[in-house]
């Protein structure tokens, strides 16, 4: 039998895939828990279903305020069986630039040390009901390298090796760990990109993948999944090949840069040499 979801615990739902998540499972009937930083998006989506949602706002990395937001979740609406990491960030990088380095740090921090924490509260209650769904949002971009672009690179490829280690720890709980590797989506962390983006897909349709993935129980989804076979393709070529390749489209633009996506929780005089 399919699972089924009603009871989700959800970061990164102010926009992007996290909105489109958190609208697909409200229309199923789901509790969801609306955890990011743009309160007045999550209060948009709390009017929605008011019985069946509430609004947290902490830092994804401050495992006592994640602490706190799943005990108090848990208080009101019980043990969810869904919990999707889904908050992250993506900038250019450029080793080059000493201000880069605390670019790279934050972003580890929220794209890796940030789904740890998000499901550390849960662990233990979803192995006691023997049931649930851990998903950590990586990246297909995690699968290589690419130029301008390491410390997204690094960040989602840690994840990736991390829901790898997690899902092998679960094994026999009945609480499954499912890696998701995102093409492009078209979102906010993508619209400042000028290079080419194959396969874009809207954040509706990744959204009702994502979940059919899921109940199907597939253990790495990948959004699109033609994307991914393109992506495993250009891995087969010499490094040296595929490098040139990638060296003749233009970099993701660095923080503080125009067309650059904010980085919650770095501070401004950081990145003031890049603009």
């Amino acid at each position: 039998m399919k699972p089924t979801y009603n009871n989700a615990f959800l970061t990164g739902a102010c926009g992007g895939l996290g909105q489109a998540l958190a609208r697909e499972l409200l229309a199923r009937g789901a509790n969801v828990a609306l955890v990011g930083l743009n309160a007045q998006a999550l209060n948009d989506l709390h009017a929605i279903a008011p019985q069946r949602t509430a609004v947290y706002t902490p830092d994804v990395t401050d495992s006592n305020s994640m602490q706190t937001c799943a005990e108090d979740w848990i208080t009101s609406f019980g043990m969810p069986d869904l919990v999707i990491a889904n908050a992250g960030v993506a900038g250019g990088f450029d080793t080059e630039y000493a201000e880069d380095l605390a670019v790279m740090r934050r972003m580890l921090e929220i794209n890796v040390l940030g789904v740890a924490t998000t499901f550390q509260p849960f662990v233990a209650g979803m192995k006691k009901q023997k049931r649930g769904a851990l998903v950590g949002i990586a990246s297909i971009a995690g699968w290589r390298g690419m130029p301008g672009n390491g410390a997204y690179c690094a960040s989602k490829g840690a994840l990736i090796r991390y829901m790898e280690s997690l899902r092998s720890e679960m094994r026999g709980t009945g609480v499954r760990a499912h890696t998701v590797s995102p093409g492009y989506l078209k979102t906010q962390l993508t619209a400042g990109n000028q290079f080419a983006m194959p396969g874009l897909m809207e954040a509706d349709e990744a959204a009702r993948a994502l979940l059919k993935g899921l109940e199907n129980g597939t253990e790495h989804i990948v959004l699109p999944r033609h994307v991914g076979w393109l992506s495993r393709l250009l891995g087969l070529l010499p490094a040296a090949l595929h490098d040139q390749i990638l060296l003749k489209q233009p970099r993701k633009p660095r923080a503080g840069m125009a067309g650059s996506t904010p980085i919650p929780g770095l501070d401004a005089e950081q990145i003031k040499s890049n603009k």
